[in-house]
Order: C-alpha cells, then structure tokens, then sequence
C-alpha cells in the first residue's frame, strides 16, 4: 500500500508542497516521492509499480492549466540558476500513463498565484485526465497559493499541505 507523489516544480513551490503532502502521508504507510521529468524519462514510466495504491499528483498552474512545453521555457527563461523540473511536465507524463485495470484512487493539487485571482487549475486539469482513464478521485482538487512566479508560498500553505497529506493518509486505510 504505496501512495506515490508525482510532481512538478519550476521555482520550487510545488516541490516544498509535495514533499509536505508525502510528510503527512508517511504517517499512514510506505510514500514515494518523484520530480516528474525524472519518471518520465524512466523506462517504464508510463506503468506504475503494482504497490501503488494512491496517486498524488500536482503541478504549478500555467495559463490556466498544465504547463507546456513553451511555458516550461518562459518559465526557464525566469530562473537564472535554471528550474527544478527542465523535461517533460505532468501533461505530457499523463498523455503517456496507463493506469491499472480498475482504475485507482487519484488526488491532484496545484501552486497558483494569489494576486490576481485568475481562473483555471493545473489540478483540475491533472484530476480530469486522470478520471479520463479511470481513475478515482478521493478528495478535490487544491490548490496551494503562492506569492508570484518565484516568490514562495504564502504563509501556512506548507502547513495546509502537509495536513492535506495527513488526511489523505487517513483515506488511504479505507481505499
């Protein structure tokens, strides 16, 4: 009974919000967490391991959505000490994914800028497809705020992370 973390990072406000999700998961049993441009250019990444009971996954919002290729590069063109996730993104990682047959409890979560509140979800989009191919979502979609592009989190957001891992971890027993 694995859960499994997928994220993306540019700045790296996704990243401190993942790793806080999979902190308060452990809580509840074994947790991997995974940059997605690392998986996605494993072999085999398009299957999850057979232990995987949950999927967390979560990305920044970019133009309202998933980031693309050209975004990530905008992105790139922002950090001068380079991104945290420089190949493929969430989006493509799930154009790729087959989940197991029966689908599979799935949670997905985003970073996204306070001000101004825009529309659109990176984690709306991620839950969509993954409920295209099966699978399950357990709670909806969050989002987690941040300050601007590469400006950190808000204050407390790591800490609503982490209990939004601890409650996910208290599903995991009953999935």
């Amino acid at each position: 009974m694995t859960a499994l973390v997928v994220y993306e990072s540019m700045f790296g406000s996704t990243k401190t919000v993942a790793e806080a999700i999979a902190e308060g998961l452990r809580a509840s049993g074994p947790v991997r967490i995974v940059e997605v441009s690392t998986l996605a250019s494993s072999p085999g990444s398009t299957r999850l391991a057979d232990d995987i009971t949950l999927l967390v996954v979560g990305a920044p919002t970019h133009a309202f959505s998933l980031s693309r290729a050209n975004t990530r590069q905008d992105a790139a063109a922002q950090a001068p000490g380079g991104v945290i996730s420089s190949g493929k993104g969430v989006r493509e990682w799930l154009e790729a994914l087959s989940l197991p047959t029966g689908g599979l409890p799935v949670a997905c979560f985003d970073t996204k800028v306070a001000k101004p509140n825009l529309p659109g979800s990176a984690a709306k989009s991620a839950e969509k497809r993954l409920k295209g191919m099966g699978g399950r979502p357990v709670v909806a979609a969050r989002s987690f705020k941040v300050h601007g592009k590469a400006d950190g989190l808000l204050e407390g957001e790591a800490d609503a992370a982490l209990a939004w891992g601890r409650a996910l971890g208290g599903m995991r027993a009953r999935l």
